[in-house]
């Protein structure tokens, strides 16, 4: 009989630092108590190096294993590339030995093109689609918020000798000179627009 397994994501930057820290931690408790935890790389050089066919294709492995009863990721939080980052590891990935192309950025034939869209699929929020497939619903339940609409946390009011402020750019330049909130206390229908275009409809209190 397998031990149970659980499959932490390897990514990139601050909470690959963090791995390196915590996951010794994680695998103390988690042996003692027969669970073992294995890694499995879903960072932009693995997802770049998978898609140019030099290393395993993960991410769609763990798309497999978020539709199995028994299957648990721990996903830590991984970048959405963007042109920059993606053509930054490239040169990383390069000057490591691996022979890939560069990305181009204004393909000028179908040769490039091909490899515009196989190298897109590395690009943005490629990881989320797939990990959150399965189980993994991020919406708040319907009783919580139904419980936070009868019970709204009201603010304390502010010492006037607090050092706390709110930074902000001078005049109408950002949220907070030209943003203003409104809140519907009747179901109804909220219309959202763009400079003067009705994008959408929705019902305010719906949900």
């Amino acid at each position: 009989m397998s031990l149970p397994k659980i499959i932490w994501s390897k990514i990139d930057e601050a909470p690959a630092l963090a791995t390196y820290s915590l996951l010794p931690i994680v695998n103390a408790f988690t042996q003692a108590a027969g669970v073992s935890v294995v890694t499995s790389d879903i960072s932009l050089a693995g997802r770049v190096l998978a898609t140019m066919g030099l290393a395993e294709d993960n991410l769609a492995e763990l798309g497999k294993v978020v539709h199995q009863p028994d299957g648990n990721i721990i996903k830590l939080p991984n970048i959405s590339a963007s042109v920059g980052q993606l053509k930054e590891c490239i040169a990383e990935l390069q000057g490591q030995g691996y022979d890939i192309p560069n990305y181009p950025e204004n393909p000028e034939n179908d040769e490039e093109k091909a490899l515009q869209a196989k190298y897109s699929t590395c690009l943005g929020s490629a990881v989320n689609p797939v990990l959150r497939e399965g189980n993994s619903d991020r919406r708040g339940a319907k009783a919580v918020k139904k419980f936070a609409q009868n019970h709204p946390h009201r603010l304390k009011a502010f010492a006037e000798n607090s050092k706390a402020y709110v930074a902000h750019m001078a005049g109408d330049g950002d949220f907070y000179g030209n943003e203003k909130a409104v809140t519907m206390d009747k179901a109804q229908k909220v219309t959202i627009a763009l400079n003067g275009n009705e994008l959408k409809t929705i019902d305010a209190l719906d949900g």
